[in-house]
């Protein structure tokens, strides 16, 4: 079986060939810029702009399943309209199709969201993930949408550079009390991912860690795994801050998780282990 990870130069596309090339997978992936420093996958250059690129790509590597852990940010093209051209290809291919989206969908006006709760984005970024979620359901209804929040590692993550930055003070900011989520560990996330992608499930699915805590709460947890002093982690509110988005998104998992034995840990369990060292990355 050959897995293709689309986005593997990324934080959790490093981590799922890592996991699917333990698994004895025979693993491809995909890169905007440069290719990642996974040497168990093949690498491929792909933009999802183009169609024509993508379906060469499908052809040559013919894989049985595809997981979409790509992001382009707020550009519609590749946010919203790349994992459609995946789908359709997917759907063209006969292959199975894991898309990964954001708990950015949501506004935050109903605090806690179930599978069934309906987008309500209010930024650019939530706003193209709502599009792509809608496209790839639509032209290829067998595909799993896979909603997840902040993913942190084991210090690779964006977050958990930030805080460490924060910490020493050489970046301005602040970790905000307001703006609460519900955390991953990458390590599980890229398990529940391959654990759903095993299966024959589709649709929405929500894959979040069960701690609903504030982005300031979550760097003092990483900076005492760390060994940093977290009385150093500035503080403010978001609601007081220019940036748009939500202030409070908390995914309900619990629906996936009883079908799942991979265990989406909590941040205040998975933050308690000092950390090892991870695998580099490119974004």
């Amino acid at each position: 079986m050959t897995t293709l990870i689309i986005g593997g130069s990324g934080f959790l596309g490093a981590e799922l060939i890592r996991q699917a090339a333990a698994a004895q997978q025979t693993t491809a992936a995909t890169y905007a810029t440069r290719p990642g420093n996974a040497s168990q996958a093949v690498w491929y250059h792909l933009d999802l702009r183009d169609a024509a690129r993508l379906d060469a790509v499908m052809t040559e590597v013919s894989p049985r399943l595809v997981i979409n852990a790509s992001s382009g940010g707020a550009d519609w093209a590749v946010t919203a309209q790349g994992p459609v051209r995946l789908a359709l290809a997917a759907a063209k291919h006969g292959v199975r199709l894991v898309h990964v989206s954001s708990d950015a969908v949501f506004s935050g006006a109903r605090i806690r969201y179930a599978e069934s709760s309906l987008p309500d984005p209010v930024t650019p970024y939530g706003a193209a993930k709502a599009a792509a979620e809608n496209g790839v359901l639509a032209v290829h209804p067998a595909a799993l949408v896979a909603r997840t929040s902040l993913i942190i590692g084991d210090g690779g993550s964006v977050h958990e550079r930030l805080v460490h930055e924060l910490a020493a003070g050489t970046r301005d900011g602040a970790l905000f009390t307001d703006d609460i989520r519900c955390p991953v560990h990458v390590a599980d996330l890229a398990a529940a991912l391959l654990e759903l992608a095993s299966g024959d499930g589709s649709g929405i699915h929500h894959l979040a860690g069960p701690d609903a805590v504030s982005r300031h709460e979550l760097g003092v947890l990483i900076a005492r795994r760390d060994g940093l002093d977290a009385s150093r982690l500035p503080t403010g509110l978001r609601a007081d801050s220019p940036l748009s988005g939500a202030l409070s998104v908390r995914l309900d998992s619990r629906s996936t998780q009883r079908r799942l034995s991979t265990t989406l840990r909590g941040a205040r369990e998975f933050c308690k282990a000092p950390r090892r060292p991870s695998p580099s990355a490119h974004e």
